[in-house]
Formats: C-alpha cells, sequence, structure tokens
C-alpha cells in the first residue's frame, strides 16, 4: 500500500484535512453552531454546480458560495431566535438551485458525485499544495482569532462590554468553518464533512478537561478517523467516506456509552 505515489499523497492530504476539521470542529461545538457548520457542508453545493455550468472551477465556485453563506449566516448573528430557522431555509434553497443548476447541465453529473462523496485517491500534488496553502491559511487565522473567539463564546455579554463585536465574530468563525470544509470536500465530500468535524470534537468534548486537551482530543481522533478510512477502504474496496463515517459514529457511540457509565458511577460514590 505504501509503495504507491497516490497513497501518499492520500495519506497526507487526509491528515490536513483531519488537523482541520478536529480543530474547528470543537469550536463549533462549544459554540452550539453543529447545524450552522452542517449547512455550510451542503451550501456550497449550488455554487458548485453552477460553476461547473459557466465552465468555471467547481472548488473555485464551492468556495465563494460557501464564504458567501458563511458570512450571511454570521451576520444573521448568534443571537437571534430564528436563526435556525434562516439557516434551514438557505440550506434547502441552495440544494434546490444546485438542483436546478445540475438539470441544466447533465454532463457535470459525475464531477458532483465527486464533490457530494468526495474522492480521496484522485488527490494529485497540485491539489496537495493546494491544500497546504488553504490549511496553513486558516491555521493561522484560527490560532491569531482563537483568543477573542473564546472570550465571545464562554463569556458574551462582558466581551461585547470590553468592544468585541459578537457579530464580527461569528462572521468571520463562519467564514474560517467554510474554507475548512471546502478543504475537505476532496477527502470525505460535502455530504459527509460534517461526520469527520463533529463527531471527534463530540468525543473530545465529553473526555477532555481543558480545552487544550479537549483539541489535541479531538485532533488525534480525526487524524485516526481519516487514516483509518484510508487504511480500511484499501483492503475492503468500499469508499473512504464511508468508513470515515462509520469510525466516527462507532467511536461516538462507544465514548458515549462509557461516559453514561462513569456518571452513573459517580452517583454511587
Amino acid at each position: 500500500m505504501l509503495t504507491l505515489e497516490f497513497m501518499y499523497h492520500a495519506f497526507a492530504a487526509a491528515g490536513i484535512v483531519a488537523l482541520l476539521t478536529g480543530f474547528i470542529g470543537y469550536f463549533l461545538l462549544l459554540r452550539r453552531e453543529a447545524f450552522a457548520g452542517h449547512a455550510l457542508s451542503h451550501i456550497g453545493f449550488a455554487g458548485a454546480t453552477g460553476a461547473g455550468l459557466l465552465g468555471i472551477s467547481p472548488f473555485a465556485g464551492l468556495l465563494v458560495f460557501s464564504l458567501f453563506a458563511g458570512g450571511l449566516i454570521g451576520f444573521i448573528g448568534p443571537q437571534l431566535r430564528d436563526r435556525d430557522i434562516a439557516i434551514g431555509l438557505v440550506l434547502s434553497a441552495s440544494m434546490g438551485l444546485g438542483l436546478l443548476f445540475l438539470h441544466f447541465y447533465t454532463h457535470y453529473a459525475t464531477q458532483v458525485t465527486s464533490l457530494l462523496f468526495g474522492n480521496i485517491f484522485a488527490v494529485d500534488t497540485v491539489i496537495l499544495y493546494d491544500l497546504v496553502g488553504l490549511s496553513l491559511f486558516c491555521l493561522a487565522v484560527m490560532l491569531f482569532f482563537m483568543r477573542p473567539l473564546l472570550f465571545a463564546t464562554l463569556q458574551p455579554d462582558l466581551a461585547e462590554t470590553r468592544g468585541i463585536s459578537l457579530r464580527w465574530v461569528s462572521i468571520v468563525f463562519l467564514m474560517l468553518v467554510a474554507c475548512i470544509t471546502v478543504a475537505c470536500v476532496q477527502v470525505t465530500g460535502i455530504l459527509l464533512t460534517f461526520s469527520l468535524m463533529i463527531g471527534p470534537a463530540a468525543v473530545a468534548r465529553q473526555w477532555g478537561k481543558t480545552i487544550w486537551r479537549a483539541l489535541m482530543v479531538s485532533v488525534f481522533l480525526a487524524v485516526f478517523e481519516a487514516w483509518s478510512g484510508i487504511v480500511a477502504s484499501w483492503y475492503t474496496d468500499l469508499p473512504v467516506s464511508f468508513w470515515i463515517s462509520f469510525f466516527s459514529f462507532v467511536i461516538y457511540s462507544i465514548s458515549l456509552l462509557f461516559f453514561k457509565r462513569k456518571i452513573s458511577f459517580r452517583k454511587y460514590l
């Protein structure tokens, strides 16, 4: 398996994507914006199909549309009562628009399948370099932005009195999530990005006693699930995205079971 060049590309791309999703996913759960992250992983579908219809790179359309949607959702504001309704409406409208674009350009159907479900074994050197560049940019922004993000997330009222705009924090954060979602498309596809972004973070939130420890657990589990998915796909000839989502579900289920037992044991101590 490791004698083939495309497998090195697959492991490298999966590791980079897992690092990003494990890192950003924990903050999505911490801010209770999992549904927004789920929506962003689907909203870019309209941009990708629209770009294909116009003869533009689908990844360019995916990036632009996802960034716009992330900024729009962030602009709605973290304190709006009907925010989930607005996100759901934007999500359904964008998916319908994507299907409309696909209706007018049926030759794009094979590329749409790759976008929806991913194809990690098709990553070449050019895509890998692009992924590295995008990942370094996202990590740099996240590290620079993490302090005000945590402040606005954990103590929003105090942060606002200190001059931190909750709306702008939400806009920047969700646009960053959109960038990372686009980076994940080549590995897990649009439909299954959510599993790699939320599953490891959900386990880390249960077992991580501090923020940094939870982030390390989330990143480790994301990398483990991504690489295990590649290995399992190699030996079973089943899609990588299936195995990644399967491992994410199994690990979270086991963690949830032990976490509940841990709580129940404490009642009798």
